[in-house]
């Protein structure tokens, strides 16, 4: 495994950690341009009583404005595979790679991501999943509610 990838996916990890921290969804994200972080973000539905403060929302919001043509040379590192919403964003934006931590605990449209030409990286690590199966165990209701929204 590309050690690069381990490295951004790590702080993707802080992210998700940091949402846990404040009560929200362990799901964090970060937005690389030529192995530098452009923007950070990490679940913020809870915490802000937010519908679309996604991780990867939170994220490129984060990043502040940057110019389209540097959007297509990012690569967005996220913990779990993007939900339909956050999907369109990466289309909208011209992200060509998403590199993931998992895809278990949640069903992402990566069929709908390769079909636009996204190139997709799934580094199933095990920290991922069981930071989401943990948080799930503990917070069914929550969870369920969320995936309905985006379901």
């Amino acid at each position: 495994m590309n050690n690069k990838h381990i490295k951004f996916i790590q702080e993707a990890v802080k992210e998700a950690r940091k949402s846990l921290e404040e009560g929200g969804i362990p799901i964090g994200a970060v937005l690389v341009e030529a192995g530098e972080i452009m923007g950070r973000g990490h679940n913020r539905l809870i915490q802000n009583d937010s519908t679309i403060l996604h991780a990867e929302m939170d994220c490129l919001e984060n990043a502040g404005k940057l110019k389209g043509s540097d959007y297509g040379r990012c690569i967005l590192y996220t913990t779990l595979i993007p939900c339909q919403m956050c999907s369109g964003l990466i289309l909208l934006y011209n992200i060509p790679k998403v590199v993931f931590g998992e895809n278990k605990t949640f069903p992402g449209p990566e069929e709908y991501l390769k079909e636009h030409g996204v190139e997709l990286i799934n580094l199933n690590l095990d920290e991922c999943k069981e930071l989401m199966v943990e948080y799930i165990n503990r917070n069914p209701e929550i969870w369920e509610e969320e995936i309905e929204r985006v379901s």
